[in-house]
């Protein structure tokens, strides 16, 4: 039988974990070799013995066909770490999933990927930014890499999809769940126009450590991840920290000060975070990868929308909630003719509009 169904048979016997898979393969490069194996024989190499006897008992040829027809049944495909088309990228994190299943098209994973985390409970700037940073993205020429949970999650799939662009989405559940229930319509347009992945088998009970783990392989898949509104708490920091293990850049879209939904992300631009007000803070550092036509259209953005650092701070102080300029004076510290002249040119370039009342919110 073929290596890569050994591991899949493997792979979906529960209680076998990374770990466990990692031990017989280091152990038995051929994995043919487990079929004459005893429970003995796996607990003399480290192996609890109610998983050797587990994998002794019900790895089989049989047992791997059902499974297979499972997955065939339901539409869902799979890729094992020995597959040619296993992403690459993935393939260099710490502790690679031996098995993603797949639905959509795979090849996907081998394109040039970001990924877009935030809180699950955004503010209208935050929604407001993710889709348009990522229909930016996405037009630029990248996929996008998240994790189908609400919020900026969400709104960074529908982003994607909005910018005629591809979108990963990486499950914490089994593949076969939709989770949370409201994104099932979600769920399905990524399988049409994009590709949810998981690395949990059907079947998979769902418990709250397998969501942190999922965080790993948006890092892992991702040439960078950036983080919009995120608290000191949020799990989505665990995906920057995957970020970080794996050397990945790591991008963050500053909020209003005062705000706690984004206390996380300024307390990562403190420690090194590259800042992030429009798309060209993050396109430009992968310049190598456009195309002609690509690189055409960023400079062009960027002659659209350049903005100095003043009017950075400006912008960084505002959101989709109006602000009076009262706030925006005692916020910034600038003086009123200042303040005065930063916003006009703000206005002209089409970054903010005037309310009534003389306040202000984000274009």
């Amino acid at each position: 039988m073929d290596n890569r169904l050994i591991i899949f048979g493997l792979h979906e016997l529960e209680g076998v974990g990374w770990k466990t898979i990692l031990q017989l393969l280091s152990r038995f490069p051929e994995p043919q070799e487990l079929f004459e194996l005893s429970a003995g024989d796996m607990a003399s190499l480290g192996i609890k013995s109610s998983i050797a006897e587990q994998i002794v008992k019900r790895l089989s040829p049989s047992f791997i066909e059902q499974r297979l027809q499972l997955y065939a049944k339901q539409s869902i495909h799979f890729l094992t770490l020995l597959d040619e088309d296993y992403p690459l990228i993935l393939k260099e994190i710490a502790q690679p999933p031996w098995i993603l299943y797949v639905k959509g098209d795979h090849s996907y994973l081998n394109q040039k990927l970001l990924g877009i985390v935030g809180t699950r409970t955004p503010t209208l700037y935050g929604k407001k930014i993710a889709e348009e940073l990522v229909a930016d993205l996405s037009r630029a020429g990248f996929g996008i890499v998240s994790g189908l949970a609400r919020g900026i999650d969400s709104k960074a799939h529908i982003g994607a999809l909005m910018g005629k662009g591809k979108t990963v989405g990486v499950l914490g559940c089994a593949i076969n769940q939709v989770y949370p229930r409201e994104n099932a319509l979600l769920y399905r347009n990524i399988e049409r126009e994009g590709v949810i992945i998981s690395e949990y088998p059907i079947g998979t009970g769902m418990h709250p450590g397998m969501f942190p783990q999922r965080n790993r392989i948006i890092a892992g898949l991702s040439l960078g991840v950036t983080v919009v509104e995120a608290a000191e708490d949020s799990g989505s920091l665990i995906t920057v920290d995957f970020a970080l293990d794996e050397s990945r850049d790591v991008f963050a879209v500053p909020g209003p000060i005062h705000s706690n939904q984004s206390s996380g992300v300024h307390k990562l631009l403190k420690q090194g975070a590259k800042l992030v007000t429009r798309v060209e803070d993050i396109l430009e550092d992968y310049q190598y990868l456009l195309k002609p036509a690509e690189q055409g259209a960023l400079q062009m953005s960027s002659r659209v929308i350049e903005l100095s650092d003043e009017e950075r701070k400006i912008m960084a102080i505002m959101s989709n909630e109006p602000i009076s300029i009262d706030a925006l004076l005692e916020t910034s510290q600038f003086t009123f003719g200042h303040l005065h002249a930063v916003l006009l040119s703000l206005l002209l370039k089409k970054a903010i509009k005037q309310l009534p009342g003389s306040t202000y919110i984000l274009a």
